[in-house]
């Protein structure tokens, strides 16, 4: 849990600005943290509750960043798709 304490003054002028700044503040992270390489796609995913990696392909998109496929995320895309498997039986 993160909490940033802003005077009320500050946190109204951004509220007027950018609506909810929780989500504005997450949001901002995400985008910052995939920019310099410290977040995959998949964290971003689950920080920004999306339930697809399109919906991280639209997000991204909108604000102007650019996507690729990083060693990363196709690293959490194979645990993913490993946990998905049925356990075989012997």
């Amino acid at each position: 849990m993160l909490r940033i304490d802003l005077p009320d003054d500050v946190t109204k002028s951004l509220e007027d600005r950018w609506g909810d700044l929780p989500r504005h503040v997450i949001e901002t992270l995400a985008l910052e943290g995939y920019r310099d390489g410290t977040l995959s796609t998949y964290q971003i995913q689950c920080m920004l509750g999306f339930r697809s990696r399109f919906e991280v392909d639209d997000f991204m998109k909108n604000h102007g960043v650019p996507m690729g496929y990083r060693l990363e995320d196709l690293e959490e895309d194979a645990e993913r798709l490993g946990n998905l498997r049925p356990a075989r039986s012997k």
